[in-house]
């Protein structure tokens, strides 16, 4: 299945690429939590990475048009049924594109991956029901999906609480279960990386793909406004410092170099969900060569 990942981006013309696994300053945000690797008194000097995003980024602003990454990130305090602390992940970035691109790759990938796995392309069989794979998949987008689902339309700056609470509990569940499709449009307070769509700034242009249950990545078409990101990440880091989370060093280099990146869009996908969907396993568990557990 990566084997035919890495082949899907070969035949699009990205290169592959390797970025550090340690960072000085990963991106402040409150919903992820990085591991501390060295100390120096009371403060971090290195976290593992929990994405290659602002590496990849800085990538993009030297130049690099078609990138890709497959491979290990580290988040602190994620365990679960669909969650460990370790697991690999492949991102990838387009420029010259937008959210909508990234949803054609995906789909293309699901199928060529599919295919590697022994499935036919437009369908798989997973936790005893039948998935279709077959192009384009549903698009839906976020306020439809709460309006349907939740009834209530979470306007631009939801409360997160009660966002998030049912996002899992009434919005995952009831999306397409005969289908892999994509939830998009998400609030602007929840854009994390994502630009505002032009044509209604309530909403970012961020998606989301699933199938089977299993959220399966996350992209955006990027926002390059060095004064809009910036403020993003001082709202991070307020929130981190109210949740009492550790507050990152700024991301300097990153922010420099946004200054001349190109419109572009990024995608991230997680192998080990992907893995799950294609060999019918219930847990991420299953397909870990070896669980935290046993590390």
């Amino acid at each position: 299945m990566i084997a035919a990942i890495r082949s899907f981006f070969a035949d699009q013309g990205f290169l592959e690429v390797q970025t550090p696994l340690l960072t000085r300053a990963p991106a402040p945000e409150s919903s992820i939590d990085a591991f501390p690797v060295s100390r120096s008194g009371d403060t971090s000097d290195l976290y593992l990475v929990p994405s290659p995003e602002l590496h990849l980024k800085r990538l993009l602003a030297e130049g690099f048009e078609k990138i890709f990454q497959l491979g290990p990130v580290f988040r602190r305090g994620e365990r679960g049924t669909h969650h460990v602390p370790e697991f690999t992940l492949v991102e990838w970035y387009r420029t010259g594109a937008d959210y909508h691109k990234l949803m054609s790759d995906c789909e293309a990938m699901l199928r060529q991956a599919a295919s590697a796995a022994g499935w036919d392309h437009d369908e798989i069989r997973y936790q005893g029901r039948t998935i279709s794979l077959a192009p384009p998949f549903p698009r839906i987008t976020v306020n439809d999906a709460f309006q349907m689902f939740a009834g209530w339309h979470p306007g631009p700056e939801p409360d997160p609480d009660r966002f998030d609470k049912d996002m899992v509990e009434k919005v995952e569940p009831a999306l397409p279960q005969d289908r892999a499709c994509f939830l998009m449009d998400f609030p602007a307070s929840c854009a994390s990386m994502a630009r505002l769509k032009p044509s209604d700034r309530s909403v970012s242009e961020r998606v989301e793909l699933y199938a089977g249950e299993l959220e399966l990545a996350n992209g955006f078409s990027e926002l390059t406004d060095p004064v809009e990101q910036a403020e993003r990440f001082r709202r991070e880091q307020s929130r981190r410092r109210g949740l009492g989370l550790p507050i990152y060093p700024w991301p300097g280099s990153f922010m420099n170099a946004l200054e001349k990146c190109p419109e572009s869009a990024g995608m991230a996908m997680g192998i080990d969900r992907l893995v799950m969907l294609l060999t019918d396993a219930a847990a991420i568990d299953q397909v870990l060569t070896f669980t935290p557990e046993e590390s």
